[in-house]
């Protein structure tokens, strides 16, 4: 059941709302349609729903508002628009990495691409799919989590005719296992074929709330509607005379003293009330979903058919709408419900990831060998393929592209947002990519030195590649600088909402903090930090081992570096501007 009360957007520069006071219901077991033409608020009303827009009201599924079931995807399942994924994505990972998102098994991927009929096409990339497949795909996004209620946008937008005789079948079967269907729609036709029942809304209003049967005899076909104190002196009147003239013609007594003739004209009706003596207070032609709006009088009795009580608790008790809704604010949105395994899917299901580490390895074996020609470079430059005139190996540039695409590709395929507005700013999503981004750059890292480490032996002998001494110092210090140029350009990117900013953070560190750095530590200084471990020690709760001082120090050692230094202070940075947007936007940790 979702019950909609008192939706009202929030208007925009003088200009009158979007969706002024919509209260309707959508029944399970029923197929919804929300009617209108473009510009009448259908798609405000389900952003409102889906407290996704600022405005006023409140919506129910099963007796709940959104912001208050634990697992969203598993009570309303959503399509605004095309479904958004990589473009190199296949329809099988995209699937998976939303799976994750909503905390069901991997295994409900296969099932639902079954279930939509695309189970051949589930390593068919999203670029590749037809527009056809294309809404499948988003059907099958929508029905991941099995949930009661789907709420759709113009589904069948862009479809052929068989695609969406398919659509609405998948429709009614969700409907006949229980589940609740709304979707939006401009053709009122194909609204009383699919639907059972119809919602109209025009200039962001109801118009009118009927069964199917009741919108394609009453909207659908031309006719004069009349009120007049004499309704069933009228109709007898212009039923015998259309027998005697052997006309087609149909009389629908309604409530109120109101008529509705089907295949007759104003003037006909009129002269047949003026000759009969029979006062008219009211003659239109009426043609489909182009009627006008119901006047105040009327729009509450005749159209607005399907009362409905609200939920215990509600603050619209006994289903009365009040005078002034309650607010909707635009709520952020949940993070993925295994965030890990979500990350993980994210990453890996492109090749990009693998493109991007296939390149960093042969451009690192190439200038590991050119540094050897040289003769020049010192052993931890050409085991790190670093020359002095590149301001960061190719590993760490990898490595900082790899964390920028983390939160880029979030911004520019947003499938967390499909349903539920931005990209969420979650703590628990946020250490996932962190922690990702880390094993990933340590494995790129660790992987770069065992290549060049494999091609120098291979020509040159193991004269270029013995051990050094200070063997530890370095890996720290190889292992702090990529991770450091990750997470530098994934929180960048989290912050800018672009990968490009993400990348020039991670070039920026050496090109223009380093040097900042090395003018402050040019000075000498007056104080020295000898004995620190020993110092953090006496501080410490627990006392740890003497033998971890050295590695104390040398971690000391490797962050008072230059370049050490300046990674420090851009995550700092970086990270307090992260937390700085997040609590900005009123997002709940």
């Amino acid at each position: 059941m979702l019950q909609a009360f008192g939706l009202t957007s929030a208007p925009r520069r003088d200009r009158p709302p979007a969706l002024d006071d919509l209260t309707f219901e959508a029944r399970p077991g029923q197929v919804t349609a929300l009617l209108g033409a473009p510009g009448s608020g259908r798609t405000t009303a389900l952003r409102l729903m889906l407290e996704l827009e600022p405005g006023r009201g409140i919506t129910y599924f099963r007796g709940r508002p959104l912001h208050r079931v634990a697992h969203p995807a598993r009570e309303v399942g959503v399509l605004l628009g095309d479904v958004p994924g990589h473009p190199a994505r296949t329809a099988r990972g995209q699937l998976r990495m939303l799976a994750a998102a909503a905390g069901v098994s991997v295994g409900r991927a296969d099932d639902v691409l079954e279930a939509v009929g695309l189970a051949g096409l589930g390593d068919q990339r999203i670029g590749t799919l037809s527009a056809g497949m294309d809404r499948r795909l988003g059907l099958a996004s929508a029905i991941l989590g099995d949930p009661h209620a789907l709420l759709l946008d113009g589904p069948a937008e862009g479809l052929s005719a068989r695609e969406k005789a398919w659509l609405y079948g998948m429709l009614r079967t969700h409907a006949a296992r229980g589940g609740t269907v709304l979707y939006t729609t401009g053709d009122p036709k194909e609204a009383a074929r699919a639907a059972d029942r119809v919602v109209t809304l025009a200039h962001g209003r109801l118009v009118a709330d009927q069964d199917a049967a009741d919108f394609a005899r009453t909207r659908l076909r031309p006719r004069v509607a009349v009120r007049t104190p004499h309704a069933a002196r009228l109709a007898a009147v212009v039923s015998r005379e259309a027998r005697t003239a052997r006309r087609s013609m149909e009389v629908v007594t309604e409530e109120n003293g109101r008529l509705s003739v089907y295949g007759s004209s104003c003037a006909e009706i009129g002269d047949a009330a003026f000759r009969h003596g029979i006062p008219v207070h009211r003659l239109a032609d009426e043609s489909g979903v182009g009627a006008p709006v119901p006047d105040a009088a009327t729009a509450a009795t005749a159209d607005r058919s399907g009362s409905f009580r609200a939920p215990p608790g509600s603050p619209f008790p006994g289903g009365a709408s009040p005078g002034r809704a309650p607010l909707i604010p635009v709520r952020a949105a949940r993070g993925p419900h295994q965030p890990l395994r979500y990350e993980l899917r994210r990453l890996f299901g492109v090749r990009t990831t693998a493109l991007i580490v296939a390149s960093v390895v042969v451009v690192s074996a190439l200038l590991s060998v050119l540094l050897a020609r040289t003769g020049r470079a010192p052993e931890p430059d050409r085991l790190a393929a670093w020359p002095a005139l590149l301001p960061l190996p190719p590993a760490a540039l990898g490595a900082g592209l790899l964390g920028a695409l983390s939160f880029g590709d979030e911004f520019r395929y947003p499938a967390l947002a499909a349903g539920r507005g931005t990209v969420p700013r979650r703590l628990g999503l946020l250490l996932a990519k962190l922690i990702v981004s880390a094993a990933t750059a340590l494995s790129l890292a660790l992987l770069v030195v065992l290549v060049d480490a494999e091609v120098l032996h291979l020509l040159y002998g193991g004269a270029l590649t013995a051990m050094p001494r200070n063997a530890a110092t370095l890996a720290a210090s190889w292992a702090g600088l990529t991770v450091g140029c990750a997470w530098a350009g994934l929180l960048a990117a989290g912050v800018f909402r672009v990968t490009g900013a993400g990348v020039a953070a991670v070039l920026a560190v050496p090109v223009l903090v380093v040097p900042l750095v090395k003018k402050v530590l040019a000075d000498p200084a007056a104080r020295s930090a000898i004995g620190f471990p020993s110092r953090v020690r006496g501080l410490a709760w627990v006392q740890w081992p003497h033998e971890i001082d050295r590695w104390v120090l040398a971690a000391v050692r490797v962050v008072a570096q230059p370049v050490g230094a300046a990674l420090s202070l851009s995550l700092s940075a970086l990270i307090c501007a992260y937390l700085f947007t997040s609590l900005r936007g009123r997002v709940r940790w």
